[in-house]
């Protein structure tokens, strides 16, 4: 078995944002030579997210609205964790949205179904976050 380990490093200049990182995680798979396995794509901060969906701008503005809905920004002091940062909104989106996935190597290629991609969500940015890509197959 072979493992291989890249970081990423994302800093979004708005507070939220999703940015498709299947280019980044084809490239590392491609580096590491790993033909049949296992990959893992994990956000490295508790305000971000790592999630597959369609990579559709509407999509992508209905996932602002409706989070939105469920864990509203402001007011602020509608959260007992709001204090030194006003960012318990983010920590309930990424609960939301999820920490990782997995995806399956197959032939050298992520094993995807129709128009999956992998996305990196944020939702406390203006700071630099890291995503993790470990991938373990032969």
């Amino acid at each position: 078995m072979h493992t291989y380990r890249q970081e990423l490093s994302f800093n979004i200049p708005q507070r939220r944002g999703f940015v498709n990182i299947t280019p980044q995680v084809e490239k590392a798979l491609a580096v590491s030579g790993i033909r049949e396995g296992l990959v893992l794509v994990n956000a490295m901060n508790i305000t971000s997210s790592v999630f597959i969906n369609d990579d559709e701008s509407g999509l992508h503005r209905d996932f602002e609205r409706w989070l939105e809905k469920l864990a509203p920004e402001k007011p602020y002091n509608q959260y007992d964790h709001n204090g030194y940062e006003d960012n318990a909104d983010a920590h309930l989106k990424r609960t939301i949205m999820g920490r990782e996935v997995v995806v399956a190597i197959t032939d050298g290629k992520l094993d995807f179904g129709t128009w999956e991609q992998i996305f990196y969500g944020e939702f406390d940015g203006k700071r630099t976050k890291r995503v993790l890509i470990k991938i373990i197959g032969e």
